[in-house]
């Protein structure tokens, strides 16, 4: 932000940034405790819920904290779980696991399958009627720092600025967000959130955070076909033995079915493309006989925070928290967060509530870190923090099978025997020269269940301004061809699920090519460019993906 444009400024009690499970929890829960409290939230989407995406099966915990009655008052929830199948897929097979084999902490009483994009809808009404001011269509751009260093508030984006970086005449500069404390709620790897971890070493000491990269589908599907409750998990299949991930297929109300695949960043092949490795999911006969005669209704995709408990950053910094997905409290066996964020939400709004009502402002809310904790996140990632290291460092035949057995340890002895493992590389760290690989080569999209990318970006129903500056900003524009092209390929065009990037010819020198309009916010160029070149940061409010239903 420059400091020569001249800002209005707004004084409230607590700012939130983003308006998903988390932030709208805070936001709820806050109001609970302290109703004269003013609170606004921000969120960059043009609608709410317009940026979430999530499989999504609910652990209901959360929600039952948060607002007991949730069923009386009639939350967007679909189908309650009455199937949950775990299968391994080979090329052309599907085994399905015995349920005595899964060990117990794996199982979810009382799930639901839900579109998180709807719940948040319903609950950015629950905290308006409470009286909570939510701005949708407003990116947090920056934040305000104080003379000790402690945060005082944030920056709105500015709007009407040309891709040249000169104002339009359209030109209205962002606000000044001024509170007593900040919470952070962007979700997995926000652009604040990575700038406040890095400023206040919140991740000193612990893990790096890994994520995986999920990609979604709604289908439609012959109502014969349609089993509502219906949830299945896969392993295997197109994934190879030292890929982990997994696709999941889950029936919704209304025939329709929520189709994806998770790719874990950690992955080590450049030529490795999670958005392609989902069409050839799609292919199989598993999976192909239910998409006969179906029709795509949207698609989206997101990365998501799988480090699990030894990823946890500090969550408190002067000024603020982390909650939700920005700090990453992902039950990766389970493919589980929303309850999670909730709690953190909650057990976040309590401390802060409590700062306030004694005169604090604009410090570190030292029991802010073991409240959330202690809030059930504790209890629920502390038995699992082998699972994501073993997956990560012994591929899915020895890595699942030993995260099993650990699993079913914890479960009857309440003990992980393997429980010391970490993940000790970031997942950009993990690629390989694509002199040391195998090539990748993947089939055709016939257009009918496989798409192109330009298909499937149509139907995340993208709004953007070309006339903006380019949000995915490069730090040497010279590192794509130069360095990543010849030692990797340049995998951004691979890692990639909307098209951004590109590398094509001019003059027969090769160029890269970055397509901002195509972009979904899914984060994943920031976290896998092995050269860590590629900073991505909100573009003008209001920009990028319109999920409906996701």
């Amino acid at each position: 932000m420059t400091d020569a444009i001249e800002r209005e400024t707004m004084e409230t009690g607590v700012v939130i940034v983003g308006a998903g499970p988390a932030g709208l929890s805070a936001a709820i829960a806050l109001k609970q405790n302290s109703p004269d409290l003013e609170i606004v939230v921000v969120e960059k989407s043009a609608d709410i819920g317009g940026h979430i995406l999530s499989g999504a099966v609910m652990d209901p915990a959360g929600l039952d904290a948060l607002i007991p009655d949730w069923r009386e008052q009639g939350a967007p929830v679909g189908p309650a779980v009455t199937e949950d199948s775990f299968v391994y897929l080979t090329e052309k097979s599907a085994i399905t696991f015995p349920n005595l084999l899964i060990p117990p902490i794996m199982k979810t009483k009382g799930a639901v399958i839900i579109s998180l994009g709807d719940l948040c809808r319903w609950l950015a009404e629950r905290a308006e009627a409470l009286g909570v001011d939510i701005f949708p269509g407003t990116a947090a751009a920056d934040f305000i720092t104080g003379a000790n260093g402690e945060i005082l508030g944030i920056v709105t984006g500015d709007m009407g600025i040309a891709r040249d970086g000169t104002p339009k005449p359209t030109f209205t500069p962002g606000i000044e967000l001024r509170a007593k404390y900040t919470l952070i709620a962007e979700g997995a790897r926000g652009s604040l959130a990575k700038r406040l971890i890095r400023k206040f070493g919140l991740d000193e000491g612990r893990a790096p955070q890994k994520y995986g990269l999920g990609i979604k589908e709604i289908w439609e599907i012959d109502p014969a076909r349609h089993q509502p409750g219906k949830v299945e998990h896969f392993m295997g299949y197109p994934l190879d033995s030292a890929t982990s991930g997994g696709g999941f297929c889950y029936h919704a109300g209304d025939n329709r079915i929520y189709l994806g695949l998770v790719a874990h960043l950690d992955y080590e092949n450049p030529t490795f493309s999670p958005y392609d490795e989902f069409q050839r999911f799609k292919r199989h006969p598993r999976i192909a006989g239910l998409l006969e005669g179906a029709t795509c209704i949207s698609y989206g995709a997101r990365a998501l925070t799988s480090g699990g408990w030894q990823s946890i950053p500090k969550l408190a910094f002067p000024g603020g928290a982390l909650i939700g997905c920005s700090a990453g409290f992902m039950n990766v066996p389970r493919l589980k967060a929303i309850h999670n964020a909730i709690r953190s939400g909650m057990a976040a709004a309590r401390e802060v509530a409590a700062a306030i009502a004694v005169g604090r402002a604009n410090d570190a809310i030292e029991t802010l870190n073991e409240a959330v904790l202690s809030s059930g996140i504790r209890d629920d990632l502390y038995p699992v923090r082998a699972v994501k290291p073993l997956w990560s460092k012994l591929g899915i035949y020895a890595g699942v099978g030993l995260a099993g057995a650990d699993m079913w340890v914890s479960s009857l002895a309440r003990h992980s025997p393997l429980g010391r493992l970490v993940s000790d590389k970031p997942d950009f760290a993990r690629l390989k020269p694509i002199s040391e690989v195998t090539p990748i080569a993947y089939p055709r999209p016939d257009g009918k269940t496989t798409f192109s990318r330009s298909e499937s970006v149509y139907r995340a129903n993208i709004a953007h301004d070309e006339d903006q500056p380019v949000h995915l900003r490069l730090t040497d524009p010279d590192i794509p061809i130069r360095d990543n092209l010849p030692k990797y390929g340049e995998p951004a065009p691979l890692y990639c699920p909307a098209g951004v990037y590109e590398v094509t010819e001019e003059g027969g020198e090769p160029v890269f090519r970055i397509h901002a309009q195509n972009c979904v916010h899914c984060k994943t160029c920031d976290i896998k460019d092995p050269a860590q070149n590629i900073n991505w940061v909100p573009p003008e409010g209001g920009s990028g993906p319109n999920y409906s239903g996701m």
